[in-house]
């Protein structure tokens, strides 16, 4: 502290000063100019300083790295050190992660892996503690996760609090299993997420007066700005399946944006590689016509201060010296990434290497085996003859879904969710409209939120290879046609991520969907994601689990 005194008042000179450029402001909205000092990690002054390092930033600007404030690492199917590497080089330097996917399979195991898969990385991760675990009680997974296994771990310095209460309803009845959740959480003074699509009037007040502070699943301008009226932060989300910037870039004004933070949620890692992170958010919320500092705010310093971190998230005195170097804040071209003052990433150098952190071998061991149910064969799939079928209808650019009652099965394709985790044999079966599959079969394990294998096909020897693929590979992705395997990505970690480079998984990955599309899957469909979420019974409007079609409301 007293070097850093010293430093300010001018008195030594600072271990690096950034000269010529400018800087993002978050605390008055502006673009300013002046040297920037940096000291042992941390900035110690803006105006006039001289350093032992000084760089030129030839009117370039100095941008706030970025932080995803609600992230599943899970969904991007490569494991937390490969997605680490993926985003540093977009200007991200931490990440909230609710590990509830992972936990879904594996209970506390699965929150263990993460804190060690993620411990010492440059790129900062904290967790979110599982709230639903599992998501309702209709569905099968692999664990459960009570207020007494979940305390513990709010001692831990990288837990900011519950993650998403998805059961909005179990709030609502006041069931106690939750309710201690969320008051041992509060009682920690740690942040209570929601996830409450839909919830309006007096449900909406009852949810937030236990204590619930946030909400990602606004997908229209009325919706957030009830819950922002009403004291929420909301977190306007856009990733590979979910996409609400744009309905929701009214969010963006100065009267709403103090209350909101940019989030991917679920970003495969194709897409990290193709568009990027938390940069691609920014600049296409600016393309909608937002202003280019409050959109940086969102994507910083508004998360930072939602968490209660108060080290990072702006450039200013006293906060850490975690920041990009751009060109021009509309572009926003990532030049560099500094954390703690040291550069880890150029854009000609590429990223700095970092170790791999470890992990206990043992824990390892049960996280890769997680596949228990027998081999499938095509008449599990058989489904009879109906007058009318309930059928799923997808909603485009959304996870939500529609209810439609069909005579006949014309652009439908037959869908199931089978349990994997305990081999109970449960197998749920239905129809999927608007996913365009017109042969073969597509199957996946990762199935929101239980992550039981599901897949979607055209007829039942396509639908058995296809499931059977994944279940020899302990979870992964795979596509069939004429009883046949023509692709296919192992994701041996929970079923849910994979072990190779991230560089492999988004080449298998888009060779994946390309086969895909061929067989017929809409362009603008991610043909796996889409599909993971057909499962979810906690977004409406209906849903298929392992005990069958569920009407969400």
């Amino acid at each position: 502290m007293e070097h850093r005194i010293s430093v300010a008042l001018g008195k030594e000179k600072a271990d690096l000063v950034l000269k010529n450029g400018k800087y993002v402001n978050v605390f008055t909205n502006e673009l300013l100019e002046g040297d920037i000092a940096v000291h042992e990690g941390y900035f110690v002054g803006t105006g006039n300083y001289s350093g032992k390092r000084e760089i030129d930033l030839e009117g370039k600007v100095i941008v706030p790295s970025f932080i995803d404030g609600h992230i599943h690492l899970e969904s991007s199917m490569i494991s937390p050190y490969e997605f680490a590497q993926a985003v540093l080089c977009h200007g991200t330097t931490a990440v909230v992660a609710d590990p509830h996917e992972i936990a879904n399979v594996l209970g506390t195991d699965g929150i263990d892996y993460m804190l060690q898969s993620t411990q010492g990385m440059p790129l900062d991760v904290y967790l979110m503690l599982p709230s639903c675990v599992p998501a309702t009680p209709e569905d099968e997974n692999g664990a459960k996760l009570t207020h007494h296994e979940l305390v513990p771990y709010l001692r831990e310095s990288r837990v900011l609090g519950l993650g998403e209460v998805m059961d909005a309803r179990g709030v609502l009845r006041e069931e106690k299993e939750l309710m201690d959740k969320i008051s041992s959480t509060l009682a920690y003074y740690k942040r209570v997420d929601g996830h409450a699509p839909s919830l309006t009037g007096g449900e909406l007040n009852a949810y937030i007066s236990a204590g619930v502070t946030s909400d990602h699943e606004c997908t229209t301008e009325r919706e957030a700005l009830e819950k922002l009226r009403n004291g929420m932060w909301v977190m306007v989300r856009e990733g590979t399946a979910a996409k609400n910037i744009q309905p929701l870039i009214k969010l963006f004004q100065e009267k709403y944006h103090f209350r909101c933070m940019l989030v991917s949620d679920d970003r495969h890692a194709g897409d990290l590689k193709a568009l990027g992170h938390m940069d691609y958010l920014v600049k296409k919320a600016i393309s909608l016509g937002a202003d280019p500092i409050l959109a940086i705010k969102m994507a910083s310093f508004n998360t930072a201060k939602y968490f209660r971190l108060s080290e990072i998230g702006a450039i200013g005195v006293g906060y850490r010296a975690n920041f990009i170097i751009t060109s021009d804040i509309h572009e926003l071209d990532i030049l560099a990434v500094y954390k703690e003052g040291k550069k880890i990433y150029d854009q000609e150098e590429g990223l700095k290497p970092f170790a791999r952190p470890k992990i206990d071998k043992a824990l390892k061991r049960r996280v890769t085996s997680t596949f228990h149910m027998r081999e499938l064969v095509p008449q599990d799939f058989a489904m009879p003859t109906q007058e009318q079928y309930t059928v799923i209808e997808l909603e485009r650019g959304q996870i939500t879904t529609h209810k439609k009652i069909v005579s006949q099965l014309t652009e439908c394709v037959k869908l199931a969710v089978v349990e994997r985790h305990k081999g109970t044999g449960h197998m749920g079966k239905g129809y999927l409209a608007g996913y365009g599959l017109r042969s073969g079969a597509i199957a996946t394990s990762i199935a929101h939120d239980s992550h039981n294998l599901i897949v979607a096909g055209m007829n039942d020897v396509d639908m058995a290879v296809a499931a059977n693929c994944i279940r020899e590979h302990e979870g992964g992705l795979a596509i069939a046609l004429n009883g046949k395997v023509i692709g296919s990505l192992p994701l041996p970690i929970a079923g849910l991520m994979s072990d190779e480079p991230a560089e492999h998984v988004n080449v298998v990955v888009e060779q994946l969907k390309q086969q895909a599309i061929k067989l017929g899957v809409l362009e603008d469909i991610d043909p796996f994601m889409t599909l993971s979420f057909v499962s979810l019974p906690v977004i409406p409007q209906i849903r298929l689990t392992t005990q069958g079609l569920i009407e969400v409301i």
